[in-house]
């Protein structure tokens, strides 16, 4: 995105100087077609061949985040409940449910269903995906992946109230050995 915006910029910046350069003042059918080409050139094209490109290169990068049916190795459930101010994560077919942590395997993906129940909240793992609000009243759903494990931090990004700024979670990604001996280890899991 960084590249595009400066290619932008560089065409904006170009076409300012084109259009500052002096000219003896022009007939009026060379103003009309001129005027045409800046319309269709700068009007037309242009956003085109940015929003196309955006989309092309974009369009890959997010796909995984969606929570597509047939990708291969089935996805983990868990809900992500937005309160005042923590996130309450549930994973629904083994009972148990975690505060402001969010542990999964690595190297397999995990829908996460969220909602709030009270004001709008957005769930946020910047390293692992995009960012999805929770609203109230809704559920929707957002897909994330480590491909390593590790710590990741999460985050509230949508102002909340007056404890958005400590809405944070830490997602643990690990082993999917370890992830299974973990759950399994959790009181009230089912078994």
């Amino acid at each position: 995105m960084a590249g595009a915006a400066a290619l932008v910029f560089t065409g904006t910046l170009a076409a300012w100087m084109l259009a500052m350069r002096r000219q003896a003042p022009p007939d009026e059918a060379r103003a009309r077609r001129d005027g045409r080409r800046w319309l269709v050139g700068g009007g037309l094209l242009l956003p085109s061949v940015a929003v196309l490109a955006l989309l092309v290169l974009g369009s890959p990068a997010a796909l995984h985040q969606l929570p597509l049916p047939g990708t291969g190795t089935a996805p983990l459930r868990v809900h992500a409940v937005g309160l005042q101010w923590h996130w309450e994560l549930v994973y629904p077919d083994a009972g148990i449910s975690l505060v402001d942590e969010l542990r999964i395997p690595a190297g397999r993906p995990v829908d996460v269903h969220t909602e709030s129940r009270d004001v709008i909240h957005s769930f946020w793992v910047p390293r692992l995906g995009g960012k999805l609000d929770a609203i109230p009243g809704h559920v929707r759903v957002v897909r994330l992946q480590a491909d390593a494990p590790g710590r990741y931090r999460g985050v509230c990004a949508e102002f909340c109230g007056p404890g958005h700024a400590g809405m944070a979670m830490t997602v643990v990604a690990m082993e999917p050995a370890e992830f299974d001996a973990w759950l399994a280890a959790q009181p009230g899991a089912a078994r």
